[in-house]
């Protein structure tokens, strides 16, 4: 059939797994610090970018709506939201938002802190070539990220506590003009004694 097909490079390009979130990560070595891992998750883990656009042409008379040339992009909402199942001095305080931690104590804040906002990492692993050395990734950097969803944590009989979380990035005053995102792709290449 003529249009029954998928791209010949599909099984190239496909992005695989659950990934993991992290504190840190390189791109131009692709290392995982044991360190930098945030938390285990379960189910989805779910990174959106949102635009929001201004239509300078919708109060001009005869303008028909969306033409290209007047369309603006304002800014980027992001978000990364999931579930943990492991929790640490760490990521509670992150989930807390604005906190303050002594000894394992968490204390919530009602002002926001510099130091409340930190960089999360979404990477996964990425082509047909994923092996521990030269595996293929997509990664994403969400910049100055904040608990916006709260502290929440469900119990169940016989099951495991469960943390759901939701992050946003935001803009700095110091880099206006950066949206609170990047995108890495970089295709796996094969592995010594692999074949492929």
């Amino acid at each position: 059939m003529k249009y029954t097909q998928i791209p010949q490079d599909t099984f190239k390009e496909l992005v695989m797994n659950a990934g993991i979130l992290l504190s840190s990560f390189d791109p131009s070595t692709a290392e995982v610090a044991a360190n930098s891992i945030i938390g285990a998750t379960s189910g989805d883990v779910t990174f959106v970018a949102t635009p929001t656009f201004t239509d300078l042409g919708e109060d001009i008379n005869n303008c028909p709506k969306n033409m290209k040339e007047l369309k603006r992009l304002e800014s980027w909402e992001t978000k990364v939201s999931g579930t943990f199942v492991s929790v640490n001095v760490a990521n509670a305080k992150a989930m807390t938002a604005a906190a303050d931690e002594v000894s394992g104590k968490i204390t919530p804040r009602n002002d926001i802190a510099e130091s409340d906002f930190r960089d999360i990492w979404l990477v996964a692993d990425y082509s047909d070539k994923n092996g521990k050395k030269n595996g293929g990734y997509l990664a994403i950097h969400m910049l100055n990220s904040l608990s916006t969803g709260g502290f929440q944590l469900k119990t169940g009989d016989q099951s495991k506590g469960q943390f759901s979380f939701e992050f946003t990035g935001h803009y700095s005053i110091n880099a206006q003009d950066t949206p609170p995102f990047e995108i890495y792709i970089k295709a796996g290449e094969a592995e010594p004694g692999m074949g492929g």
